[in-house]
């Protein structure tokens, strides 16, 4: 299955440098959305750098806002609950048991809050109404909060967000992508998206072109129809760095997280009022993040970073 956030949402409404600050995130994504300059030649797109970026990992942690450790003396198990096919998040692993980055998240959570620890794995579309009969305590299946969800269950802090972002051919890479870089280009996206709403609110001079899927959208840059493509930045990294673009495109500009548009992000289901629970996994959250052990997850499961 490939890593799509949007195409998960549309399921059930579903939807790291270390140390960087959720401002800082959200700054370098909503970067691109300045308003559009009123001079009357529009500036000139800055030129790539000739060196690879570095591997980014954001952070969505606050430094400053260090979560009080919780009474966690009521918890001696978490059942997490997660889904069975969506690699690199989740996925039966060669030994037959449960893995991928929301697994081994999961795991790290429990070693925080010195808990045991069991996963397991269900079709999507049933984790909330397992959770909610009590066949387990939490779902890590990066499942995105919604308002319809917020109805049943509640959630933890995000523990990570799916930014849109912006592809070219290699040989058109912007270090920086703003709305007047783009006037007159030509930019697929998906018919119908957040993200085709989004371009058609920010980039009102681009040219947009429609696609109906990603094999299409993702073909016409390959083939040079378009200028740029714009979509979930995770399912792009992952094309990108695979055999399916046959190396030739890469990011253009950094991450868009406008959550208006994007989500609130994605975060860990429990119970509705269970608050003894979904305090403990913030506070283990952060715990692991300030440790370390996020950055190290997030570099195992990407290669080639969405931020």
């Amino acid at each position: 299955m490939a890593p799509s956030q949007q195409a998960k949402s549309s399921k059930t409404a579903r939807g790291l440098l270390a140390g960087l600050t959720l401002a800082a995130c959200l700054l370098a994504g909503l970067s691109g959305a300045r308003a559009q300059s009123t001079a009357k030649q529009p500036p000139t797109a800055p030129q790539a750098a000739p060196q690879a970026a570095p591997q980014a990992v954001p952070g969505f942690w606050d430094p400053r806002r260090r979560p009080e450790r919780p009474d966690l003396s009521r918890l001696s198990v978490i059942r997490f609950l997660t889904e069975t096919d969506y690699p690199p998040f989740n996925y039966t692993g060669a030994d037959g048991n449960p893995a991928g980055f929301n697994v081994d998240l999961a795991r790290s959570l429990c070693e925080e809050i010195k808990v045991s620890c069991t996963v397991q794995m269900r079709r999507f579309e049933t984790l909330v109404d397992a959770l909610t009969s009590n066949r387990g305590d939490a779902i890590i299946a990066s499942m995105a909060v919604s308002p319809q969800l917020r109805a049943r269950v509640d959630f933890t802090d995000p523990y990570y967000r799916v930014p849109a972002r912006f592809a070219s051919r290699k040989d058109a890479v912007m270090p920086e992508i703003r709305p007047e870089y783009l006037e007159g280009k030509k930019v697929g996206v998906i018919a119908g998206s957040a993200h085709e709403a989004y371009l058609k609110a920010m980039f009102t001079d681009a040219e947009l072109h429609p696609y109906p899927n990603d094999d299409a959208l993702r073909a016409a840059l390959r083939k040079g129809e378009v200028d740029f493509i714009f979509g979930d930045a995770i399912s792009l990294a992952f094309w990108i760095n695979g055999t399916d673009s046959g190396d030739c495109c890469a990011f253009s500009g950094g991450p868009f997280v406008e959550s208006r548009f994007f989500g609130e992000g994605i975060g860990i289901a429990v119970r509705k009022g269970n608050d003894v629970l979904r305090q403990a996994l913030n506070w283990a959250m952060f715990r692991v993040w300030e440790k370390g052990r996020y950055t190290d997850l997030w570099l195992k499961y990407f290669s080639v970073s969405p931020f």
